[in-house]
């Protein structure tokens, strides 16, 4: 509509010209339709635009406009209460999106919420992996009596599969009237997500004899599932089935196999696949180098870093501010401080992930006072650090035993940055203090900590009694570290090793036997030993022509 004839629009005619910029996702026509409706005078309560108004600013992503405009409206309706929690949860704010639909449902005479309210909801939920939440919007949807609406009763079964409750995420899918494609998907996934990959695979044969082809992210959940399991050949032979049955493996399946055996530390598996997917002419992407590139850092060998660093560039990636990180990283892990910092110094546009990359690399080195000296420097350029910021640094401290700027910096993260303490930062301090000598001080600690103790302040105690010498405050600690349900090996070990060095035989026996009955078994350790073109990991050898040597298609 021209513009000449502005003032002479209806409210009809608004209506739709904001429905056509909530379909663009248009934000400059947004401004000038509603500066319009402004001067015309309309009443903007007509056809509900005000609330329309909300949805397009925050379908836009400008939540600063949809929040004000939102504040000023009499009566919202079930829409503007939808967008505003949608674009929320959408950006991260799980704890405003959830805020806003309890708004909502608080309100007298207010809009209750529809499908699409409670499928968004229970996504926020999801966010903060807060289940119980989840349990009470559950209720809410069988007051209203939403349960048996598909996209409902997917998000609930997506919701219980990702915070962990299989058992409530099959009872919803179980007592579906319907199931599509995603719910199949959803309950696949939330198996794959506890490590039953089995009950996936029948769940899987089960979709298709109910005539549903699985889609190409239900293959991939499957794909990635056997990745991370400990035989790499399942992961091959599923592979190879869905090109026997017309699945064309793309770029995110090829992604999910590196990613997985990257995340079970199968590097050379990782590799192999990655020359495969090159040679197949699948051009991979930057999920595929960030995925790739731990790899090279958990082996040391920095050699095949490299390639990849260069094929990086080759590609352009290397302006991606995640996949430079990635890099510090792996340069920081094969213990190259030069490498990493030409990488820091070249990123273009530096966000905090990557502050606190090239800040961990320093401190894992050694090198304590070009870790603060970064930290100062980061917040004079303006970026606040944030909890993973502070565990680099503190990590920094506790390598280099500067035990009381350790400290100080601890105390300043409430005081000075509003950041509340986690597990990991009271496992630095315990870290730091253990690390110095200092473990009276540790254990002290230990007995004021505002949360429970977890695993790795438990082996960071317990290694640190080992090297100084204080059996008394193990023992003292044995009572609470054997009422934990501890499920890794590392204290077990620690507690015993310190027995072993006194020649407590008997003391030994017992910590055995409790791990023995809790089913915890303690891998053996292994070494990785480079050469050209061969990977030697423990006694076993991978020959040259055996290995994705040269990584032959990075070249291309």
């Amino acid at each position: 509509m021209p513009l000449s004839s502005q003032l002479r629009w209806s409210p009809n005619e608004f209506a739709l010209c904001l429905q056509k910029c909530l379909k663009a996702r248009a934000l400059r026509p947004v401004m000038q339709v509603h500066a319009t409706l402004l001067t015309s005078g309309i009443n903007t309560n007509i056809l509900s635009l005000s609330s329309k108004l909300v949805g397009v600013y925050a379908s836009c992503a400008d939540l600063k406009s949809a929040r004000l405009l939102f504040q000023i409206i009499e009566h919202p309706n079930v829409f503007a209460f939808n967008w505003m929690v949608l674009r929320l949860a959408y950006d991260g704010y799980f704890n405003d999106a959830l805020l806003y639909f309890r708004c909502m449902r608080e309100v007298d005479g207010g809009p209750m919420g529809n499908n699409f309210t409670f499928s968004i909801v229970l996504k926020a939920c999801v966010g903060l992996m807060d289940v119980n939440m989840g349990r009470q919007v559950h209720a809410m949807v069988c007051e209203m009596g939403f349960q048996n609406d598909v996209s409902v009763a997917n998000a609930l079964v997506d919701m219980y599969g990702k915070c962990g409750s299989i058992c409530y995420a099959r009872r919803v899918f179980d007592g579906m009237r319907e199931r599509d494609v995603a719910s199949w998907t959803s309950m696949i996934c939330g198996f794959c997500n506890v490590g039953e990959i089995e009950q996936a695979l029948v769940l899987f044969e089960g979709m298709k004899l109910e005539g549903l082809e699985p889609n190409d992210f239900t293959w991939n959940v499957i794909l990635a599932a056997y990745a991370r399991s400990r035989d790499s050949s399942i992961a091959f032979a599923f592979f190879e089935r869905m090109k026997r049955e017309g699945v064309i493996p793309d770029v995110v399946s090829w992604n999910a196999l590196i990613s997985g055996f990257v995340q079970n530390h199968q590097v050379w598996a990782a590799f192999e696949m990655f020359r495969e997917m090159m040679l197949s002419w699948v051009q991979p992407n930057q999920v595929t180098v960030v995925a790739l590139l731990p790899a090279c850092g958990s082996a040391g060998y920095i050699k095949w870093g490299r390639e990849v660093h260069g094929f990086v560039c080759r590609r352009g990636f290397d302006a991606n501010v995640y996949i430079a990180s990635a890099l510090i990283d792996m340069y920081s892990k094969c213990g190259s401080v030069k490498d990493a910092r030409n990488v820091f110094d070249k990123i273009p546009c530096r966000n905090v992930a990557s502050w606190n990359a090239m800040i961990d690399c320093y401190g894992k080195c050694g090198m304590v006072d070009s870790s603060l000296a970064l930290f100062k420097k980061m917040q004079e350029e303006g970026l606040q650090p944030n909890e993973i910021t502070f565990t680099c640094v503190l990590s920094a401290c506790s390598h280099s035993g500067s035990v009381q700027e350790g400290l100080e910096i601890f105390s300043s993260m409430k005081e000075c940055y509003g950041i509340e303490a986690s597990m990991q930062h009271y496992a630095g301090v315990v870290d730091l203090l253990c690390r110095s000598g200092r473990t009276e001080e540790a254990y002290e600690f230990f007995n004021t900590l505002p949360i429970q103790v977890t695993e790795s302040m438990v082996g960071a105690f317990l290694n640190g009694c080992k090297v100084h010498g204080r059996r008394d405050l193990a023992k003292m600690m044995e009572d609470k570290i054997m009422r934990m349900k501890l499920k890794l090996p590392a204290s077990f070990v620690a507690l015993s090793n310190i027995y072993a060095a006194d020649g407590d035989w008997e003391e030994v026996g017992n910590v055995r036997n409790v791990m023995k009955e809790r089913n915890v078994h303690k891998q053996p350790g292994f070494s990785w030993l480079g050469k050209p073109c061969v990977i030697l990991e423990g006694k076993k050898e991978k020959e040259g022509n055996n290995m994705p040597s040269g990584f032959t298609g990075l070249n291309k």
